[in-house]
């Protein structure tokens, strides 16, 4: 049972950001620290986290509630019929996005936030090892 009023888990989820995440913010420093450079939330298919434009790499960093992480995702217990509709579209619609990303030439690399919270160094590094395999430089711009 919810403790919240709908009004106020309405507010709550209102506030959950989409972007500067916190682990999207520990990856970008973690990135940075390996000497790569990025752009953030480039104007391309899916509107990626972290963007090296110069190798054709499209990082994403995914929320385990948010895209149905099968380590850590919760069935919500209120409102079950809309969650999980919510959650099924939410990843149809990464496959979508990575399938549309890949026919246009991108190398797409998606991370959950455990994944980069547990060792954001190791994540970055395999970024840099895709961005390098890409032909992009280290400091992709």
């Amino acid at each position: 049972m919810d403790v919240l009023t709908p009004r106020q888990r309405s507010h709550c989820m209102s506030r959950i950001r989409g972007k500067d995440t916190k682990p999207e913010v520990v990856l970008r420093r973690a990135l940075w620290s390996v000497g790569l450079r990025y752009r953030l939330h480039a104007k391309i298919t899916g509107r990626p986290d972290i963007v090296f434009s110069g190798s054709r790499v499209a990082v994403f960093c995914d929320g385990c509630f948010w895209h149905g992480c099968p380590k850590h995702s919760v069935k919500p217990k209120t409102n079950r019929s809309f969650w999980l509709t919510k959650l099924a579209k939410n990843r149809a619609r990464d496959e979508r996005v990575v399938a549309a990303l890949k026919a246009e030439g991108w190398t797409v690399m998606r991370f959950w936030e455990h994944e980069i919270e547990d060792d954001a160094v190791k994540v970055a590094k395999r970024v840099a090892r895709a961005v390098k395999r890409s032909g992009g430089r280290p400091r992709a711009s």
